[in-house]
């Protein structure tokens, strides 16, 4: 039982974190940040069995982290105010070409990030970005003029 509560609140703890480090910094993929998800699994899987290395310790852990994810997964799916609560709402980053400085504050991002990301998707300007959102996923999404 006692891996099971350690299972339980390390899950919560590492939810607060992907929740509080932002939706944009989550979907960047360097090789810097494999290595750091790979040495923080493994202090993880430290924190949680206490070096239980049976497999017992190992089942009861995985199972913790499965039933949350899908416990938090069906109240995502059955009520909305807890939709908004665990996924976010999309973000509006820029609007008909202006940027929301507020918004880009609050996600922590430069407009030369979103003007990459327009880049990309065959968008020049600013102003020819009459939409530029941030998703839930963090990725962002842009529509033209």
């Amino acid at each position: 039982m006692d891996i099971v509560i350690r299972a339980a609140v390390i899950f919560t703890a590492i939810f607060a974190v992907t929740r509080m480090v932002g939706r944009r910094e989550l979907a960047m993929s360097e090789p810097f940040d494999l290595i750091l998800l790979v040495v923080i699994g493994d202090l993880i899987q430290q924190g949680v069995t206490q070096s239980d290395y049976s497999v017992t310790g190992t089942v009861l852990a995985l199972s913790t982290f499965v039933l949350l994810t899908v416990a938090l997964s069906y109240l995502s799916f059955r009520g909305k105010r807890v939709r908004k609560v665990l996924e976010g709402q999309p973000l509006i980053l820029v609007e008909d070409g202006t940027p929301i400085e507020a918004n880009l504050r609050s996600q922590r991002l430069a407009i030369d990030e979103v003007l990459s990301e327009a880049r990309m998707q065959q968008v020049v300007a600013l102003s020819d970005i009459r939409w530029a959102i941030l998703e839930t996923n963090g990725s962002i999404s842009i529509i033209p003029k």
